[in-house]
């Protein structure tokens, strides 16, 4: 009975090694991974590898050959045969386009692939093809490969059924033969090691199953993007995980740009009285109004805008924020006349392109950062998708750029050459890099004034006064792009809005800490830096002397609260368009406007709230 027990322990305990040596290319497939976890790190010493990679490939594939051996032979050698195909096509793939673009399979790569015509794909087809795909990691997959296939027809023509008498009578097992005894000590030792390391390896990345799951149960892809900035947020460390995610996230988007395009031909426009001529706005990325000189700042990093603002060209709104500290969320609040707190989606509103475009306005969207392009983060992939889907850009813009530029002085040259296409009511569009990480190549060596020992700030390192120093000279610079812009205007009637995305922490109050806090809970600190923006409004003189009554309007709004959820209905007000889906209580310059509405930042805490009554009115001063 002893025995007999002893032989069921044996056997259950050498059953957890059976699916890897019922699989014996697990070897292959566990170095294919290995190689596309590093051969996609970045050329940065900052970058590394995902430090779990080994462990969880491991598990990975450990449960991939549970699966396998439990089929029946015939269908499992078939299965392994498609399995082999798909991991090396996506892992040559994957690592091409890192070589070749910068960027592993992402979103907008399978987006461009859906949108290639045949020349295009004969063209990619061609260079993929090339001598170069030999180099370079991709050679080393192609070396693996070629093992591969070596080992399998190795081991067939080893194994293969031989029908003559002699064969069968002296045919001899592969490889050296062990004792009854010791081979059943070899099965229970490699089932303790493979159950222990299968443990182990599940115990260590689990979290990342996990996050995995979580990034994928999402209804939203702003949701996807949020999910993304938290510090536990999944590893898609091998390509099939990239592209289920790709699938994944193009899916979510078009169902939103779906619901747009459906609720396209409800757009009613009553009537345009066409009040200004020329609508002008420039999107800013990533500026804290504390740094600008216009409302304080001890550095003159806006020397020209102050000028104008002097010259009551220029008028500086005091209170403004914006509802999200996140590109994406704020931009499809910028162009949906959808405000915080509305039923519904976003995207279950009206654009305001759009509106502009029915009303007779010819519209112009000039993008230094929204264009599709193969390397292209989810952040932008998320906010510019309903603006580069085909159908919808053609329902909201006639002219658009076509390139993205190093820096922002790229757009002006674009507006010079489009502007012959302009009409007698034009909505122009600017949409800057600004500020946006990283700092130091937002503005060119030869324009930058500050350094990391012109600010005294002790507490601060040399390397963070240096990233300081970086991000001070990139609002000068921009201060002379938007100066340019408005340059191209002064001589037309014409109104500017310029309004940023969101704000930026840059070692403010010598909290050692830059860019932006995506997860944590939302403080004083967090909020002043985070979501306070400057806002203005220019209005050329031929303007002011035309609509005395909006000067008027701008000047009694001047130290109003703000959100910027609601600029669509400022500017559909400016615009004279007569729609129902206006509304008077959002709009900064009406009689109408609420100023009591609460302005919930990140859809779930309230600004004024956080900021405190004493904090907030030393601020409107």
């Amino acid at each position: 009975m002893r025995k007999r027990k002893d032989n069921i322990i044996v056997r259950i305990l050498g059953l957890f090694f059976e699916p890897i040596r019922k699989n014996s290319a697990f070897f292959f497939m566990f170095l294919l991974g290995i190689i596309c976890t590093y051969a996609v790190v970045p050329n940065n010493p900052k970058a590394h590898a995902y430090h779990w990679a080994w462990p969880e490939l491991f598990f990975d594939l450990y449960l991939l050959c549970v699966v396998l051996s439990i089929l029946p032979k015939t269908i499992r050698k078939w299965v392994k045969r498609l399995f082999y195909v798909i991991a090396y096509g996506l892992a040559l793939v994957d690592v091409y386009c890192f070589s070749e673009f910068g960027s592993t399979l992402n979103p907008t790569m399978l987006l461009l692939v859906g949108e290639t015509n045949s020349r295009e794909a004969s063209e990619f087809l061609s260079s993929f093809l090339s001598f170069n795909m030999i180099t370079g990691a991709t050679g080393w997959i192609l070396l693996l490969l070629l093992a591969h296939i070596a080992w399998s027809i190795f081991w067939y023509v080893k194994t293969k059924p031989k029908h003559s008498y002699r064969y069968r009578e002296y045919k001899r097992p592969l490889g050296p033969q062990l004792a009854p005894g010791a081979e059943s000590i070899l099965k229970v030792v490699m089932g303790i090691v493979t159950l222990a390391l299968v443990v182990y390896c599940g115990y260590l990345t689990w979290p990342n199953k996990q996050a995995m799951a979580r990034l994928m149960s999402y209804d939203r892809i702003g949701d996807v993007e949020h999910e993304l900035t938290r510090q536990d947020k999944a590893e898609l460390y091998q390509p099939v995980y990239r592209l289920l995610f790709s699938i994944y996230a193009n899916r979510l988007t078009s169902t939103q740009v779906g619901t747009i395009i459906q609720r396209e031909d409800h757009v009613e426009v009553d009537s345009c009285s066409f009040k200004s001529p020329n609508i002008v706005m420039i999107i800013g990325e990533s500026y804290n109004r504390h740094h600008a000189q216009l409302y304080g700042y001890d550095k003159p990093t806006t020397p020209r805008q102050l000028e104008r603002a002097k010259n009551k060209e220029l008028y500086p709104f005091t209170d403004v924020i914006s509802p999200w500290n996140l590109t994406s969320f704020v931009f499809k609040h910028l162009f949906s006349l959808y405000c915080v707190g509305d039923s519904g989606e976003w995207s279950d509103y009206p654009l305001f392109p759009e509106v502009f475009r029915k009303a007779g306005y010819h519209v112009t969207f000039l993008t230094n950062q929204f264009l599709p392009q193969a390397k292209e983060a989810v952040y932008d992939f998320s906010g510019g998708f309903f603006l580069n889907n085909p159908e919808l850009s053609k329902a909201m813009f006639d002219t658009r750029n076509t390139k993205l530029s190093y820096f922002d002085e790229g757009l002006l040259k674009d507006f010079d050459q489009l502007k012959s296409e302009n009409t007698d009511h034009n909505l122009i569009i600017f949409h800057l890099k600004g500020q946006h990480l990283d700092y130091r190549t937002r503005c060119p060596k030869s324009k930058m004034k500050w350094k990391g020992d012109d600010y005294d700030r002790p507490k601060l390192s040399p390397k963070e006064r240096q990233v300081l120093a970086y991000y001070d000279n990139s609002l000068l610079y921009n201060d002379s792009i938007v100066d340019q812009i408005i340059r191209r205007f002064e001589q037309q009637e014409a109104i500017i809005f310029y309004v940023p995305d969101h704000g930026e922490q840059v070692y403010d109050n010598d909290v050692h800490f830059i860019c932006r806090n995506h997860n944590a809970t939302i403080n004083a600190h967090m909020a002043r830096n985070e979501y306070d923006i400057p806002f203005w409004i220019y209005m050329s003189p031929s303007y002011k002397e035309a609509h005395p009554d909006v000067v008027w309007q701008v000047e009694q709004a001047l130290h109003k609260p703000y959100m910027t959820d609601a600029i669509a209905h400022t500017l559909v007000y400016l615009a004279g368009i007569h729609t129902k889906a206006y509304r008077a209580s959002l709009n900064l310059l009406s009689i109408k406007y609420d100023a009591a509405r609460k302005r919930i930042i990140k859809n779930e805490t309230d600004y004024d709230e956080v900021i405190g009554n004493k904090e907030n009115e030393k601020m409107r001063k």
